[in-house]
């Protein structure tokens, strides 16, 4: 099974955090590394969560073997299944290594595909917004969700190129920004911003982080842990700002955790990573 090479993030510390924990829900499924290893740790119960049924279908085989120890749902994180208590939540957040690797699925700018970025089979596609939103809706987008600082240069471009033939494919949209952008030798791609923009426009990413936590806590057993791996600044705002004003919660790390110098070497998608960690109050 090819997915079965993409690495988890920051195995060790969420074991840190949730390995001693009975029930634990992995909140972004993806491929199951992260839901693997709290298995293979000793945790009782993990029940995964994923809007994609790739995700869901291969994540179910590979972890197989765990019998009914492991449960996978079809569904957006913010719906976290009411279960009595559980011990443990954990997200890892953003775009999944296998996701990035498909260019049907329409992530990357590194290869050609369709430009949908849809995480499940419905809604919105990228293609909808690039070619339907207005110059100041799409400027707004791309700084607002990818801290781009030329927003309006891209959003400029788009406008003109889409006036001539629609952007359907992510070699189109990634030559758009381009040429509007211009490319520096050995820098990251010029479209990078653009594409993380649309991703987390397309899934609404951040509304939906923000309407999990508090269910997150309202779940979690006195004592029970809630763990985040964020990958930009406002995932991870979103993320420390709830944790430091949450009554019920004790933050375990006062700051943010980072992959040490060796996770970093051998697994890329890692090098951005914040794990957070906090704690329900016992006398929740």
């Amino acid at each position: 099974m090819a997915e079965r090479g993409h690495e988890p993030v920051m195995v060790g510390e969420v074991l840190r955090f949730l390995a001693e924990a009975t029930t634990v829900i992995d909140a972004t499924l993806g491929a199951g590394g992260h839901a693997e290893a709290l298995l293979e740790a000793g945790v009782e119960h993990v029940i995964g969560l994923d809007r994609d049924p790739q995700a869901i279908g291969l994540a179910a085989a590979r972890l197989d073997r765990f019998g009914k120890r492991f449960t996978a749902i079809e569904t957006r994180f913010s719906r976290l299944p009411a279960e009595n208590r559980v011990d443990g939540v954990l997200y890892d957040l953003g775009v999944s290594s296998m996701q990035l690797d498909r260019p049907e699925r329409g992530f990357s700018y590194r290869a050609d595909g369709p430009l949908d970025m849809r995480m499940g089979p419905d809604g919105e596609r990228a293609m909808d917004i690039v070619n339907s939103a207005s110059e100041e809706e799409l400027a707004r987008i791309v700084f607002e969700y990818g801290e781009e600082r030329r927003s309006r240069r891209v959003a400029a471009a788009i406008v003109r190129a889409r006036s001539r033939s629609p952007i359907e494919t992510t070699d189109e949209l990634a030559g758009v920004v381009a040429s509007a952008l211009g490319a520096r030798r050995g820098g990251p791609h010029p479209a990078r911003r653009t594409f993380q923009a649309l991703r987390i426009a397309v899934n609404r990413e951040l509304e939906e982080l923000a309407a999990s936590l508090p269910r997150a806590v309202e779940i979690l057993a006195p004592g029970g842990r809630v763990v985040v791996i964020a990958y930009h600044s406002l995932e991870d705002r979103i993320v420390k700002r709830f944790f430091n004003g949450a009554e019920d919660l004790e933050v375990l790390t006062r700051k943010p955790l980072r992959p040490s110098r060796a996770e970093s070497a051998m697994n890329s998608r890692s090098r951005s990573a914040k794990l957070r960690c906090a704690e329900r109050s016992r006398a929740a």
